[in-house]
């Protein structure tokens, strides 16, 4: 087959399914759309920089060390490189998202503390509200404007939307591309997930594999190992180095494991929260079978593997959510349910919610936004607070080192300090040898002893920054090195992965205190 007639196929292969949305839109309940695009991308963005802002916690490493931290070092010439870097598993295109950003905060001179701390967050809010805009699309392609304006709430309600969405995850920004392309009905897809219904919903399925899957997946394949190698100096293939580690030979199990129902029985039941039933519902009534099976097909993939997270299955939290809109639309309107033919205009017989949709609402936002507020606002926001207090006293030149005690990864970096000063954290790179402790563990083990090792081995910092529960075991030490408490952030209420970090805690040496 010619390049030319080739083309010509995925021209007419792109047009049938325009087509096919096309009729599927006409064949949609002619529910009036009393708001344009724009106003709801305007409520979602407003919504969403609000939401950046109130985000003032700690939940993933990754959110600092894979993203801004490393964008931070190709914009400045300092930052941290993790392992995976080194290894190439990590691909440059996400963090690379926010280099103009902070080329453009330098060059305004506005690259101060509260800046670099809230700017990245800023800029995902922008991509979140694009999410947002076309969750609504596609709920309205689906089930017309009703369904798709209680879709809408329900993602502005969820507690984990809230709480992550608008986090620098590259799982945010994929959850985002999930939500455009599914909503665009095109071919082109982005991650496996979307792959699966794109051949689902194809006629032909030998066709689409070759005509279509093949030419993008190797487009994509053929930019990205381009920019990879532009960055990494040499040839490096990430998806190939990224699936030996996690999936063939279990290296993200190194990161803790669950038993194979976790996401079903534990982790995405808590991310639906209190949306559940009318997930449920939303389901039965919906029969969007596709979707379901979607959903799904997703939630047991990710069980497969041992190592898992909320925020691997994030970008299918939407399409629950849709469900949920679609069983609060039936409260307001049982006339939603019924077939497009026999159901032309929607109903305008209630001026009022009926009490039961008054009580779902209130339900739904009587357990989400508690839980969000405090998830975002109190919960695990000691780093953040830590490293805040460091970046502006470092403004100030104020700190002259610093020595992380503390859980390897467990604070933001050089990207929210801002400073071009020596700092030190545990290693936890993953050992080829099973059993062999990382410096991380060994600190964790014997705080005490540890410490004694390096203060013979290594300089003491101006600062130390630790958890409550490693300080109480090292404050006679500290006080003996002379140290003393400089200042104390809270941190959590309940454990965090293996103490109760109630605190977290900065050192400085007395001699630098005085200056």
């Amino acid at each position: 087959m010619t390049v030319t007639s080739t083309s010509v196929t995925m021209r007419q292969r792109r047009q049938s399914y325009k087509d096919e949305y096309t009729k599927q839109t006409l064949e949609t309940p002619n529910f009036p759309k009393s708001v344009s695009d724009k106003q709801i991308f305007a409520f979602c963005l407003a919504f969403r920089m609000l939401n950046s802002l109130l985000v003032q916690s700690y939940f993933n490493p990754d959110e600092h060390w894979q993203g801004p931290e490393v964008a931070h070092r190709i914009a400045f010439g300092y930052g941290h490189l993790t392992w995976e870097w080194k290894q190439g598993i990590r691909s440059y295109f996400h963090p690379l998202i926010f280099l103009p950003l902070y080329k453009i905060l330098a060059l305004l001179h506005l690259d101060t503390p509260w800046f670099m701390m809230r700017a990245p967050r800023l800029l995902q809010s922008v991509f979140s509200a694009v999410g947002d805009l076309y969750l609504y699309k596609l709920s309205a392609v689906l089930f017309g404007d009703s369904v798709a304006k209680w879709a809408l709430f329900s993602q502005l309600s969820n507690w984990f939307m809230f709480y992550c969405f608008s986090r620098t995850l590259s799982n945010s920004l994929e959850t985002v591309l999930t939500l455009l392309v599914l909503s665009a009905q095109q071919v082109q897809s982005h991650g496996c997930m979307l792959v699966s219904l794109s051949f689902f919903n194809a006629r032909d399925k030998l066709k689409f594999v070759f005509l279509e899957v093949a030419p993008i997946g190797t487009l994509v394949l053929g930019l990205t190992c381009l920019l990879d190698r532009f960055m990494y100096g040499t040839w490096v293939l990430v998806p190939l180095n990224f699936l030996k580690f996690n999936f063939l030979s279990s290296g993200g199990d190194y990161y803790g494991t669950h038993k194979w129902h976790w996401y079903f029985t534990q982790g995405f039941t808590v991310m639906v929260f209190s949306h559940i039933p009318f997930c449920i519902a939303g389901i039965i009534y919906s029969k969007q079978w596709k979707f379901t099976g979607l959903l799904a097909w997703v939630l047991g993939f990710y069980s497969i593997l041992g190592h898992k997270e909320f925020r691997f299955v994030l970008p299918v939290l939407p399409i629950a959510l849709i469900f949920s809109g679609y069983s609060l639309a039936m409260i307001e309107d049982p006339s939603v349910s019924s077939p497009p033919h026999k159901e032309k205009e929607f109903s305008k017989k209630h001026n009022k919610y009926p009490p039961k949709m008054t009580a779902a609402i209130l339900f739904l936002l009587a357990t989400n936004i508690p839980m969000a507020l405090y998830m975002s606002l109190v919960h695990q926001r000691g780093p953040e607070d830590v490293m805040n207090h460091l970046a502006k006293e470092a403004f100030q030149g104020k700190v002259k080192s610093i020595l992380f005690l503390t859980p390897c990864h467990a604070t933001p970096y050089y990207s929210m300090l801002h400073r071009n000063l020596p700092m030190q954290f545990l290693d936890c790179t993953p050992s080829e040898e099973k059993g062999v402790l990382d410096e991380s563990d060994r600190f964790m083990t014997d705080p005490v002893s540890f410490m004694s090792k390096f203060a013979n081995n290594s300089s003491f910092p101006s600062h130390i920054v630790l958890f409550e529960s490693e300080e109480q075991k090292l404050r006679s030490s500290l006080i003996s090195f002379d140290y003393r408490e400089e200042k104390r952030f809270f941190n959590a209420h309940f454990k965090v992965d293996r103490d109760l970090q109630a605190s977290v805690v900065v050192y400085v040496r007395i001699i630098y205190s005085l200056i």
